[in-house]
């Protein structure tokens, strides 16, 4: 015989099974859904392929962003905060770090466009963001972007910010 107490702990123990899978499926069902409403920014981590050509008749003003994740000793900025680019023109801008701590580090950068719906237009042809950035203690260095807008880019967006945040990645660098 099942006693009330004992039919309780099973429903506790299945609630807790429950909210545990559900809280490990969190991440890729938000990354589905991210991808389905074109929404959150994320961009590519893939190098693309140069523009088929150029829209001449419009300009479309980037604004570059970074910022650093807290407890990174390192400095990190664009050397251009904003740009007006015709869409389908390449461009190339460089970010520039400095590893500021007494030990040498890894950074990774992970990229944000605003507005979301606009990260699928932004085309990244070289980023320092596919790869992990060595970087030893008191160095500098610069890290090319080379980008175009889609000229498919659609015409009420007119103004888009992509920004970098910046974390320290030696630790899983060394596992």
């Amino acid at each position: 015989m099942v006693t009330k107490s004992t039919r309780s702990a099973r429903r506790l123990l299945l609630l807790a099974v429950a909210m545990f899978g559900f809280a490990f499926a969190l991440v890729p069902l938000y990354d589905v859904f991210c991808e389905v409403t074109g929404i959150n920014g994320k961009t590519d981590n893939e190098a693309a392929a140069s523009s088929a050509g150029i829209d001449q008749d419009r300009l479309v003003t980037i604004e570059f962003i970074a910022y650093i994740n807290p407890g990174m000793r390192w400095t990190f900025e664009p050397q251009v905060n904003q740009m007006k680019v015709h869409p389908g023109e390449t461009h190339t801008i460089n970010y520039l770090a400095t590893n500021n701590a007494r030990y040498d580090t890894i950074g990774q950068a992970v990229p944000s466009v605003s507005p979301g719906l606009a990260a699928q237009y932004l085309n990244k042809i070289e980023c320092f963001c596919f790869n992990r950035q060595p970087l030893p203690r008191g160095e500098d260095a610069s890290l090319p972007l080379i980008f175009y807008v889609d000229p498919e880019l659609p015409d009420d967006i007119n103004h888009l910010t992509l920004a970098y945040t910046l974390f320290d990645v030696t630790a899983s660098a060394k596992e």
